[in-house]
């Protein structure tokens, strides 16, 4: 017993020694910061700026060092000097620097803050790397800083793009670097690939401390290709730049990866997060994504397609209204939103092509209609099953954030923008997703069942209203027993009842005799 004690005593103090050895948490009102090599650390920073960095004892096998810092939403700033410079500062929600150590050099010093009004609650750590890998944004051309290793994120309503500058090759400490245009041989940068990463937050969570948790499993490069999703994979003749289906109200991390092939080396960029959407107050927020209009009309609309699942078949009428509301109602969407003003809020590359993705999906539309042509009644039921059930999917999305709306607005975005044919379309898919799944599946499923056993040895579908005209009147004419036999053609009663009202206005003639006296 002595010896099982002092073994789970020695396992204990080793898990606090690790989980000391990654977080660091620290007031900045302290005045120095301190940092080590591979250590998160949190922090707050209050204005004014700036607060000093420091890190020490920097390792002669290290060539450059790269510092990033987060936040949720607020802005805070990076700088190398006290004094802010264009070329050589970052300020952002993800900023990085990085530092090209000089020979002999072990100590290094920056400076942070912010210009918000509110105290910011950061996250920063410090990677360091060798000659033998690559720079990230060693050739930098487009934005400010000389190195710039930091991912630049846009997005709106239909996609988000996110973009970087291109890597160098590594040097060591005192040597020229490598030119960025000296030739495209394998003995250059142009033979540097970038792996682009995503990664999905939990859904429904808007919390800073769940971002800045789950943000350590983006920043070094054994952690994002265990963690995230490798969506594609770039070279130096690719445009720096990618796109993807923008997620409002869904926390989502980006980072690249560059990867020298030739002497197997790699280093990771600053991640970028976004929730497409604003945490300032006000409509279309990031807590206030759905509007109340919306959540009413998508609630009548799931009442409306529950009762379609279980009784459309029946209900023919009340069918062909949903089907063709939903149809039109697309439709017009599409039309009013391309034109006019009014905006409203399957990775295959080979459907990026416009004309391939709307011929593939026409032909998906038309086969299944066809497949089921021998079965009509069946095909009818299957459409009130599905497409009923799934709006009560769609009602619940207007509540509870759901990756399974996407399924019709992906459809809706790529024929709003033109650019959307460019963007990846990944979603999370999490516990809620396979919980309402489910719920969708089990809706449709029993809509299903229940209409094919309540239509069996009935008429596949209710007769035609000029069919049911046509058969009535073959009755009368055939049954003289049939009272309605008796009834005059509809012309000779529109005549007499016109000669009634007529009547109704001739004047009264006196009472009396009326013939002539005979002499």
């Amino acid at each position: 017993m002595g010896f099982l004690q002092l073994l789970v005593v020695a396992v204990l103090a080793s898990e606090h020694r690790v989980a000391g050895a990654a977080e660091v948490f620290g007031n900045s009102s302290e005045g120095l910061i301190e940092f080590s090599v591979g250590k998160f650390r949190y922090f707050e920073l209050n204005r004014p700026f700036p607060e000093e960095a420091i890190l020490h004892d920097i390792s002669s096998n290290v060539t450059f060092l790269i510092f990033q810092i987060h936040s949720q939403y607020q802005n805070t700033t990076v700088s190398f000097s006290p004094t802010l410079l264009s070329n050589a500062s970052e300020t952002g929600t993800a900023s990085g620097l990085v530092f090209i150590l000089r020979p002999e050099q072990s100590t290094c010093t920056w400076y942070l803050g912010t210009s918000g009004i509110q105290p910011v609650q950061n996250m920063a750590i410090l990677l360091s790397y060798s000659e033998r890998d690559p720079i990230p944004g060693g050739c930098n051309l487009e934005f400010d800083l000389d190195i710039d290793p930091n991912i630049y994120l846009e997005y709106n309503f239909f996609e988000t793009t996110i973009k970087f500058a291109p890597a160098n090759l590594g040097y060591a400490r005192g040597v020229d670097p490598p030119s960025c245009d000296a030739g495209t041989d394998q003995d250059s940068r142009w033979r540097l690939q970038y792996d682009v990463y995503q990664y999905f937050l939990p859904e429904n969570d808007l919390t800073e401390e769940m971002l800045l948790k789950h943000l350590q499993r983006m920043v070094s490069v054994p952690q994002v290709k265990a963690s995230a999703l490798k969506v594609v994979t770039l070279t130096a003749n690719d445009k720096t730049s990618v796109s993807f289906s923008s997620l409002p109200g869904q926390g989502v991390i980006y980072n690249v990866i560059v990867r020298d092939p030739f002497l197997n080396t790699s280093a990771a960029y600053v991640p970028a997060h976004t929730y497409a959407c604003s945490f300032e107050a006000g409509e279309g927020s990031c807590v206030s994504l759905g509007r109340v209009s919306s959540k009413v009309f998508f609630t009548l609309f799931a009442l409306l397609g529950f009762f379609i699942c279980f009784f459309g078949h029946r209900f023919w009428k009340t069918e062909l209204f949903f089907i063709g509301f939903v149809i039109m109602g697309f439709f017009f969407y599409i039309l009013i939103t391309r034109l006019t003003p009014i905006k409203y809020d399957g990775n295959l590359k080979i459907f990026h092509d416009d004309g391939v993705f709307w011929v593939t999906f026409s032909c998906i539309a038309i086969l299944i209609p066809v497949v089921f042509m021998g079965c009509l009644r069946i095909l009818n039921i299957l459409t009130c099953g599905v497409i009923g059930s799934y709006s009560v999917v769609l009602a619940i999305d207007s509540y509870l954030s759901t990756s399974l709306s996407y399924i019709t607005l992906n459809v809706l975005k790529r024929a709003l923008n033109k650019d959307f044919h460019r963007a990846f379309t990944n979603v999370p898919f999490q516990t809620n997703d396979f919980i309402i799944l489910a719920v969708w599946g089990m809706l449709a499923v029993s809509g299903i069942t229940l209409q094919i056993r309540r239509e069996r040895g009935r008429p596949f579908f209710p007769p035609h209203p000029y069919k049911l005209w046509k058969q009535e009147r073959e009755r009368r004419v055939t049954n003289i027993l049939d009272p309605s036999y008796h009834i005059p053609p509809l012309r000779e009663r529109l005549y007499g009842r016109l000669t009634q009202i007529k009547g109704l206005f001739q004047k009264e003639q006196p009472a009396g005799e009326r013939t002539p006296l005979l002499l």
